[in-house]
């Protein structure tokens, strides 16, 4: 048989209510595709059955794999260690994504594939669908990166803030993934991050189509992006900044300067959101947790690193001065309010 061109990977949690959704826009893949539900210890709704009820329908496509509870990280994991497609692609149960632009990625890598030139990493556009006022915003990449072409990283442009590489954006090649050696911490929230961040090194090749692929919904209470829900749970976004932290020595990539530059940008907007969320909670646990958090960075980077990280966005929400803290969640709040991130 022939190997897939693309495995998808979907944890599932409960997810009964909107699950069905999702999988119904992968299989508009039909053959070329694999995909993974990975069931991730459900017990609240019917997500085991209906996960084993497509597995029944769709043999030669779809794949049930039931877990112990691990958290999304280890739904993801799962789908790697069982992945036959040349490339994955994570879309958690309560997204999906839009069939006609699907239809033309795939075609793309297949042509690529064929000529031998497959990427080591697709990218396209995500979009955010509002749940509470029904709008819509995506992020898109045609000023960072040349469109319709193989590129490395020497290509890449200046990404803005608002702009980073996220799960919803890439499709790695299998192979990456697994000879960077990621696993990714059970029971932790965000660590799609993770995901995106370290595999990157070991990317040589890139193509960018600007197709809006993605389609994120935000706006659910118990969402971990929602605001209350991550001050909650801000103790995991720290384990995951601690865990990209030291996942890469960044002055090894002294060679590749825009690859190190992006790094360094990513790597700083985690800090960055890791301080918003502790001066959101605003107790004085969390202010010694932000101190710490600081100093382990300098304990484990180069003092190069750690400059260049005081000096860029993580800098600025790390400010001493007398209503820095104000100003920093003012401007958190008019960006929240711009983009709807979360």
């Amino acid at each position: 048989m022939d190997q897939k061109l693309i495995t998808f990977a979907v944890p599932c949690y409960n997810s009964a209510a909107y699950m069905r959704h999702c999988i119904e826009t992968l299989l508009s893949a039909g053959e070329r595709a694999e995909i993974i539900l990975v069931d991730d210890g459900s017990v609240k709704d019917e997500t085991p059955a209906i996960c084993d009820e497509y597995a029944a329908k769709y043999p030669t496509i779809v794949k049930a794999i039931h877990q112990e509870n691990g958290g999304h990280g280890e739904g993801v994991n799962q789908g790697i260690r069982n992945a036959t497609g040349l490339y994955y692609k994570v879309v958690d149960s309560d997204d999906w994504l839009d069939t006609e632009a699907l239809k033309k990625v795939l075609d793309k890598l297949a042509v690529l594939v064929e000529h031998h030139t497959a990427p080591d990493l697709m990218i396209c556009n995500y979009v955010y669908e509002h749940v509470e006022d029904g709008t819509s915003h995506t992020v898109r990449y045609t000023n960072v990166f040349p469109q319709n072409r193989l590129f490395s990283w020497m290509h890449v442009g200046h990404f803005r803030p608002d702009q980073n590489l996220l799960m919803h954006s890439v499709m790695y090649r299998t192979q990456v993934l697994r000879q960077c050696g990621m696993v990714l911490p059970k029971h932790t929230f965000y660590v799609d991050n993770i995901f995106v961040y370290q595999p990157l090194p070991y990317v040589k090749s890139m193509y960018y189509m600007d197709l809006d692929l993605y389609r994120y919904f935000i706006g659910r209470a118990d969402q971990s992006v929602n605001e209350s829900v991550m001050v909650k749970r801000v103790d995991q976004q720290l384990r995951v900044t601690r865990h990209m932290i030291d996942c890469q020595d960044l002055d090894a990539l002294k060679h590749e300067k825009r690859l190190r530059a992006y790094m360094l940008h990513y790597l700083s907007m985690m800090m960055t959101v890791s301080d918003i969320f502790l001066l959101l909670d605003g107790t004085p646990e969390a202010y010694t947790k932000k101190k710490e958090l600081w100093q382990y960075l300098k304990d484990h980077v180069s003092p190069k690193v750690y400059r260049s990280v005081v000096l860029s966005l993580g800098g600025v929400t790390n400010v001493s001065v007398p209503g820095g803290d104000k100003v920093v969640l003012g401007c958190y709040r008019l960006a929240r309010k711009l983009f709807k991130f979360n």
